[in-house]
């Protein structure tokens, strides 16, 4: 869609209730900026208004991943490019000043200067899907772990009898024995509370067992539909090719190179090099979580992968520690992902984690 009129960048400074916006020219002139309500008809009012100031070239928006994910579709929608744009950090506020109309300018700036250039997830597809089902579930391990911890707590503290009567059951038998206590009616003596209160825990725990079964045969089917050839490599459970999927996004043909997946990743090394010392550190930044699911497929491949293992051992002669081993393996599973997600069907995905790219 063409519009009459000069070039001009958006920029929005995205809030719960309502979104803030603001226009500049080529040359990074102020225009106008304005504050529309959260909604469909808000964010289709946002538009209208920025392409009545001239041929709107992108948009910069802050939290396409929260607060700006529902404009940032809609606005893609429209055949607009959304741009993702970082807050101003502390020094740059410190030195500006805070307000939304501050906020919307930096982001249409951050955009025009080439300074923003990170296409957000589309968050319209089966990826989508794997992600919030992925939240329940993590928040039920989470919770589950959570009551394991508490029973523990209060055996210490039981009755010998208690304790006694649990002695030496592995996690399975323990969980099922206190789901089956019974506390009788007369809660003011500390034997029946502690009796009653593991059993509720323990019923919870069962309960939470049961959910996170449920959601892993909901998640597991569309993470095989999603990156069928992400599972066939070495090491790849349905666990870290979920993770992994939701780092990249419905989209990840928005990440240009395998290289802009390791920095997404966080293994991309950097360099920490001083005099005639030249060496590169892991890299500490990045999506921890996707970077979580590479050190754990680098863990089961130095385990139970023959041609890893051969790997460590010879780069371990050559002197390299054990950081700087698993910081290679990284990036060479990295690229691994990469070719896999981002791989059409027809295409075949060769391991190469042992041998850099050609």
């Amino acid at each position: 869609m063409t519009h009459d009129g000069p070039q001009i960048t958006g920029g929005v400074d995205t809030h719960g209730l309502t979104h803030h916006a603001a226009v500049i020219d080529t040359v990074g002139r102020h225009l106008a900026d304005r504050e529309f309500p959260a909604t469909i008809r808000g964010y289709r009012d946002l538009l209208d208004w920025m392409r009545s100031h001239g041929e709107l070239v992108a948009v910069g928006v802050e939290g396409t991943g929260a607060y700006g994910a529902e404009l940032a579709r809609v606005l893609t929608a429209a055949g607009v490019t959304v741009i993702d744009v970082d807050r101003p950090d502390r020094k740059t506020r410190r030195m500006k000043g805070k307000s939304d109309p501050i906020d919307a300018y930096a982001a249409a700036t951050a955009v025009l200067s080439g300074r923003a250039t990170g296409i957000p997830k589309s968050r319209d597809g089966l990826v989508e899907a794997v992600r919030v089902l992925r939240v329940a579930r993590r928040s039920a391990v989470k919770a589950r772990t959570q009551a394991m911890n508490q029973i523990r707590g209060l055996l210490v503290s039981a009755s010998a009898m208690l304790r006694e009567q649990v002695a030496g059951l592995d996690k399975a038998a323990l969980i099922r024995t206190l789901a089956r206590l019974r506390p009788g009616e007369d809660l003011s003596r500390p034997l029946a509370a502690t009796r009653a209160a593991l059993r509720r825990l323990a019923r919870r725990h069962q309960a939470l067992d049961e959910e996170i079964a449920e959601l892993d045969a909901e998640i597991g089917p569309l993470v095989k539909q999603a990156a069928p050839k992400l599972l066939e490599l070495f090491g790849v459970g349905p666990e870290t090719a979920g993770q992994l999927l939701a780092s990249a996004g419905d989209n990840p043909e928005r990440m240009r190179s395998e290289a802009a997946f390791a920095h997404l990743a966080g293994v991309a090394p950097i360099p920490a090099s001083s005099g005639r010392t030249h060496r590169h550190r892991l890299n500490r930044g990045g999506d921890r979580a996707a970077n979580n699911a590479l050190h754990t497929i680098v863990l089961t491949r130095m385990r139970f992968d023959e041609r890893t293992r051969a790997y460590v051992e010879r780069r371990t002669k050559e002197g390299l520690n054990k950081k700087d081993i698993m910081r290679c393996l990284k990036r060479f599973v990295a690229r691994e992902v990469y070719r896999a997600l981002t791989s059409t069907p027809t295409e075949r995905i060769t391991q190469t984690d042992l041998a850099p790219a050609a």
